[in-house]
C-alpha cells in the first residue's frame, strides 16, 4: 500500500509533541509579526531613499532564516500547521489501515479528533 506521508503518529506520540508544537506556534507568530513589521517599514522607507542595510536588515534576514528552518523542520516531521492564528495542526496517522490526520487546535487540552486527508476541519470526528 502506498501512503502520502513518510511518517505516521499514534495519538500518544502526537500528544507528547504538543508542548513543543505550542512553543513552535508561538515562535512562528513572533517571527511573523517581526518580519511583517520590518516589511511594512521597508515599504514606507524605501521610496524615500532610506538605506536598507545595517543591523535591522541583518536581524530581518536571521528571522527569515529561522522562519524557514522551523517550517522545514515541521515538514520533515510531517507536522502540518493549517492555520497559525488558530493554532490548527494536523499529524498524519493510520486508522483502520488508511491514512488520516489527527487534528488538534490550540486551546484543546489533548488530541481528541481525526479527519480524512481531504475532509479538513469540517470533517473532524471524535477519536
Amino acid at each position: 500500500m502506498s501512503f502520502r506521508f513518510d511518517r505516521h503518529y499514534t495519538v500518544a506520540q502526537a500528544q507528547a509533541l504538543l508542548p513543543r508544537v505550542q512553543q513552535t506556534l508561538a515562535r512562528l507568530r513572533e517571527l511573523r509579526k517581526a518580519i511583517n513589521g520590518f516589511n511594512s517599514q521597508v515599504t514606507r522607507q524605501f521610496p524615500l531613499g532610506f538605506d536598507l542595510g545595517g543591523p535591522a536588515l541583518h536581524r530581518h534576514i536571521r528571522r527569515q532564516l529561522e522562519w524557514e528552518d522551523i517550517l522545514r523542520n515541521l515538514d520533515d516531521q510531517c507536522i502540518i500547521v493549517r492555520d497559525l492564528d488558530r493554532g490548527l495542526v494536523d499529524f498524519p496517522s493510520l486508522r483502520e489501515g488508511r491514512e488520516v490526520f489527527l487534528c488538534w487546535e490550540e486551546g484543546e487540552p489533548q488530541i481528541a479528533y481525526w479527519h480524512d486527508l481531504d475532509a479538513g476541519y469540517a470533517g473532524r470526528q471524535p477519536l
